[in-house]
């Protein structure tokens, strides 16, 4: 079981915002199903019209998504931040001067002290890094628990950009669900999500926090991968030691004479090889030459790191 509280608040009494009910609609729609078109996460999305979110609303909901013993609970926020002495908060709709909304220490607490296998807390909004200054859990530092992450969209000090159709942050965050964050089996996670969006924003731009307490990435969503599990597989019948040469000829080109259908069908897993950067030709720029030119191909050091999981049978 994989449940997701998604929230975007547009319409703050003052102050009001654009795009940040469509970030949460559009993350609602990734996340609820994988690329396929398989249940991924079940989402409860908030914040549309005619939802209202107040303190007591947000905090209700926060307490139940963190509740139950799930496989893992998802919390996304698109608001207002707003930060004093005390530490960072997401805004609500009823918001007033020392009542701003939840605290972002309060909600981790939650997620701190849920039952649900793993925990993912995504924060989309102006000093949403200040989650990072939890208090001390008995000892000198601020630990997270097992299974747990956090991901936010700037340092405790910065703001969060926006652009006309939403925030600069949830855009790649969306985009790297959508595939561009995938490996090459099309496996999303949160910790591919982060290195996704840190690329992406320059040294100037607002940095994207993350925290992990986990012993493996569960995937967030999977996409269509770019080799197919079966023609990975065929990594260690293809190439007998990962440093090993395939020779080619111009039978493995379909265009070219003579014809070999078992050597074509090779040369199209090789290509999908090529495409997920896997492999490489030797002596020459394209596989195409390679073949022409009777000379090899080669796995690249991701080739080799998916060759030794094909041949280890975890694949």
């Amino acid at each position: 079981m994989r449940r997701a509280l998604v929230i975007g608040i547009d319409d703050y009494p003052t102050r009001p915002l654009t795009g940040c009910v469509a970030d949460a609609r559009h993350m609602s729609d990734l996340l609820s199903k994988d690329a396929d078109g398989t249940p991924n996460f079940d989402c409860r999305l908030c914040g549309a019209q005619p939802s209202h979110i107040t303190r007591a609303s947000l905090r209700e909901h926060v307490a139940e998504l963190f509740t139950d013993k799930v496989d893992v609970a998802l919390l996304y926020f698109s608001g207002h931040g707003f930060l004093d002495t005390t530490g960072g908060y997401l805004v609500t709709q009823d918001a007033a001067r020392y009542e701003e909304g939840v605290s972002m220490s309060d909600v981790l607490t939650y997620g701190m002290k849920s039952p649900a296998h793993e925990v993912v807390v995504i924060l989309d909004c102006c000093y949403s890094g200040s989650w990072g200054q939890l208090p001390p859990l008995g000892g000198e530092h601020a630990l997270l628990r097992e299974g747990m992450a956090v991901l936010a969209a700037c340092g405790p000090e910065q703001t969060a950009l926006g652009s006309s159709g939403g925030g600069v942050f949830t855009s790649l965050l969306c985009a790297g669900l959508e595939g561009w964050a995938a490996d090459v089996l099309g496996n999303v996670t949160i910790g591919s999500l982060y290195s996704h969006i840190d690329q992406a924003l320059g040294a100037w731009d607002q940095r994207p926090i993350f925290r992990a307490n986990l012993s493996r990435f569960t995937p967030i969503r999977r996409c269509r991968p770019e080799v197919q599990p079966g023609v990975l597989r065929l990594l260690t019948r293809y190439f007998p030691s990962p440093d090993a040469e395939l020779r080619l000829d111009s039978s493995y080109e379909p265009e070219a004479e003579p014809k070999d259908a078992q050597h074509e069908l090779v040369f199209s897993h090789l290509q999908q090889y090529r495409a997920a950067r896997l492999l490489v030709p030797v002596g020459a720029e394209h596989l195409y030459h390679a073949a022409i030119n009777r000379k090899s191909c080669q796995l690249t050091p991701l080739g080799r790191f998916y060759w030794h999981l094909a041949r280890e049978g975890r694949v």
